[in-house]
């Protein structure tokens, strides 16, 4: 358990330090071999759910297995697992692209902007106002704080690298996969119901951590009433937490590919400008140093025990 903990407080500071790799992430081969996978498995854009089960298993199983093995009959498994949960975090980053939207909005040129908001959401952003971009990059750092930061940690400390393996890998197939639409809605079922349970907890974990970082009353109050009524489980407890903890009013209509979606509000407060980018990050962070400081607690806990 200590090993654990010094790994856990060793990924954050070199996630801290170094960010995602920039070349050769393992991440990005595994979604070209994912993309590979669905041509082959989803041939008719409507295959059934079997065929998206059998791909998510093809992907994950094998990886996880081979983790396990490596991190328990080698030399280093400190080393070694410490390695993989830095490769499965992508907090710097998330802080870094939202950065880019800030400064872009900050310097007048809403057009790059608009570009930068593009590689955070996957709703149209073409015409998205000031106001559009600040909420769509504010919702992207909330909910992805927990599938790229909060998630991962939690099931490393359950269950090692393999655990945090499996779960970045599954968040992975369901953000290529997991789309209500005609080529996805069955084949994308198994990917996107295994990270559904995979986020269950985390979720609730990093919507409290965002409530205990923030605004606390703001956030619970928001969580309680406003998280059901969001079409993510899981999604709705971070975002509203982290609306409420920040209070800002976020949700609403947005534009997703060519189709107006109608969503319901969340958070209660003010309108989101540019400037609340920037708050949005800090929360994220200050979630972070409270985790990395629990992990620093029970590591010395444990020491001394």
């Amino acid at each position: 358990m200590i090993e654990t903990m010094i790994a856990v407080v060793a990924a954050l500071a070199l996630d801290h330090l170094l960010g995602e790799p920039r070349r050769w992430h393992p991440l990005v081969g595994f979604g070209q071999l994912a993309a590979w996978i669905e041509q082959k498995f989803n041939v008719n854009e409507g295959a059934g759910m079997s065929a998206g089960l059998i791909g998510v298993f093809v992907l994950i199983a094998p990886l996880t297995l081979l983790t396990y093995l490596i991190a328990h009959y080698l030399p280093l498994p400190l080393v070694f697992q410490t390695l993989i949960l830095y490769l499965a975090l992508g907090g710097r980053s998330l802080v870094e692209h939202a950065h880019q939207v800030h400064q872009a909005l900050a310097a007048g040129k809403p057009d790059e902007a608009r570009r930068f908001t593009s590689y955070l959401v996957s709703r149209d952003t073409n015409n998205m106002s000031e106001r559009d971009m600040s909420r769509a990059t504010i919702e992207s750092t909330l909910e992805n704080g927990c599938d790229a930061v909060f998630a991962p940690l939690f099931w490393f400390m359950i269950g090692g690298a393999p655990a945090a393996l499996c779960y970045r890998l599954a968040n992975t197939l369901d953000a290529m996969w997991g789309y209500r639409t005609k080529r996805y809605a069955q084949f994308g079922w198994a990917a996107a119901r295994f990270d559904d349970v995979l986020n269950y907890i985390p979720a609730r974990l990093t919507a409290m951590t965002y409530a205990l970082t923030g605004q606390f009353n703001s956030a619970l109050s928001c969580w309680r009433s406003q998280a059901a009524d969001w079409k993510s489980p899981n999604a709705g407890p971070v975002m509203s937490s982290g609306a409420g903890a920040l209070a800002l009013q976020l949700g609403g209509p947005a534009l997703y590919h060519g189709s107006m979606q109608k969503r319901p509000a969340l958070g209660k407060g003010l309108q989101p400008v540019a400037g609340d980018i920037n708050r949005a990050t800090k929360l994220l962070q200050r979630g972070i140093l409270a985790w990395c400081a629990i992990a620093l607690f029970i590591a010395g806990g444990l020491a001394l025990a």
